[in-house]
């Protein structure tokens, strides 16, 4: 199960590194960086280069989302084979209590 989890993780990692790049290369009002790629907006038309940068984006986006799920059905199913351990720390609690001392009831006046 562990090895799902890495794999899941690593995932999810890479795909974020991609859609910063994706986002980064979008045109916003300033740009940019996709205006540093003329070549390929000749090529494919400025509208068409937009369209598919936002299909991508959306893309990893739901990709992110379903496999962050996914992992987190992973993990909840591997925890169940595990140690209930909410006995022992009750027990725990209750060995631990600190006994308090008691002040004596009837106490005489310092002399002075």
């Amino acid at each position: 199960m562990n090895a799902v989890f890495t794999i899941l993780t690593i995932l999810i990692i890479l795909a974020a590194i991609l859609l910063i790049i994706v986002v980064l290369l979008q045109n916003g009002k300033g740009g940019g960086l996709a205006s540093n790629f003329v070549a390929g907006n000749q090529t494919f038309g400025v509208r068409q280069t937009a369209d598919i940068l936002e299909k991508i984006t959306w893309g990893l986006v739901a990709f992110i989302l379903v496999v962050s799920i996914i992992t987190a059905f992973t993990m909840r199913g591997g925890a169940q084979g595990g140690v209930d351990i909410t006995n022992e720390i009750e027990n725990v609690q209750q060995e631990q209590q600190p006994a308090f001392p008691t002040a004596p009831i009837e106490q005489a006046a310092p002399e002075e």
